[in-house]
């Protein structure tokens, strides 16, 4: 190689970091300030929903015993802010045992009776270890149940929600409450 094209090719390696430290320095210094967000960011085109702007709902609870109320404890404070990418909401209930995310609302309820059709023969669906009853009988939601945990938690999906908030919360349920014997109806 020619010496004047050897020395052009060592003036660009040496001269290209300083032009491009310029250039970055320019367009960081030359910028004037974003605007102040008046809100959760657009993206897509869809504004996020913040659960300030959700109204609390008033949900029922259970009565629960000390063993009852000691395993939904541990569950509840397991579960996560956010679900199936819906946040959690409000709640008004006479226990600390219901939760909610998302609207309309999916809404977990630590506590609750054995489901009414789980019986000898019907079958459950499993899920990451966790056995769920599933009551598809009201148009209005379907109904999973975990039945085999110390006490039965149910979580209410809105219509036309898939089993993604089910899936997601078995992994908090496993982790809080442990591993007990299905005992179906007769």
């Amino acid at each position: 190689m020619d010496p004047l094209r050897r020395a052009a090719i060592l003036i660009t390696a040496a001269t290209l970091p300083v032009v491009i430290a310029l250039v970055v320095l320019v367009n960081v210094l030359g910028e004037e300030p974003a605007p102040e967000a008046e809100g959760p960011a657009v993206v897509d085109g869809i504004t996020p929903v913040r659960p300030e702007d959700l109204p609390t709902l008033n949900l029922d609870s259970p009565e629960l015993g000390p063993e009852a109320e000691e395993a939904c404890t541990a569950l509840m404070g397991n579960l996560p802010l956010e679900l199936a990418g819906e946040p959690s909401r409000r709640v008004q209930s006479e226990t600390p045992f219901v939760y909610a995310w998302g609207e309309p609302p999916v809404v977990l309820t630590c506590g609750v009776e054995r489901p009414a059709g789980w019986t000898v023969g019907a079958s459950a669906i499993q899920i990451n270890g966790v056995q769920w009853h599933v009551d598809t009988s009201d148009p209005d939601a379907t109904v999973w149940t975990a039945v085999d945990r110390p006490v039965y938690v149910e979580v209410r999906l809105p219509p036309g929600v898939d089993s993604a908030p089910v899936t997601a919360l078995t992994v908090p349920l496993a982790e809080a409450l442990p591993y007990q014997e299905p005992a179906p109806g007769p």
